[in-house]
């Protein structure tokens, strides 16, 4: 399992996590909830309480990857899967353009 603390500007908003079946998980942060109900990450992604799933990477955080020679050089400086969308995400999306990054969740950091 892999998970990644998403931030909306400076502010943790959830987690993402992609599980040991290969399923992704994103879940807003209790307290981004409760502070900031109207700040969502996508229009397709709401702030709520509950979790979001699906089978394949969110959309969203596709969008994130870089894509063509960026994706080359990424893949080949990180020896990354160029089909590992969750490895790619967590490798180079910390410093994103706009509001959204996602750091990886070392397995000692827990949540």
């Amino acid at each position: 399992m892999r998970l990644g603390k998403v931030f909306y500007k400076d502010c943790l908003a959830g987690i993402i996590t992609e599980t040991d079946d290969g399923e992704y998980l994103f879940q807003y942060e209790e307290t981004y909830v409760a502070e900031h109900p109207n700040d969502f990450i996508t229009f397709t992604m709401p702030v709520s309480s509950k979790p979001y799933f699906e089978k394949r990477l969110f959309p969203f955080f596709e969008g994130l990857i870089p894509e063509g020679w960026l994706l080359d050089i990424a893949s080949e400086n990180w020896r990354i899967n160029k089909n590992d969308r969750m490895g790619l995400l967590l490798a180079c999306c910390r410093n994103c353009i706009g509001a959204v990054s996602v750091e990886p969740v070392m397995e000692e950091d827990g949540k």
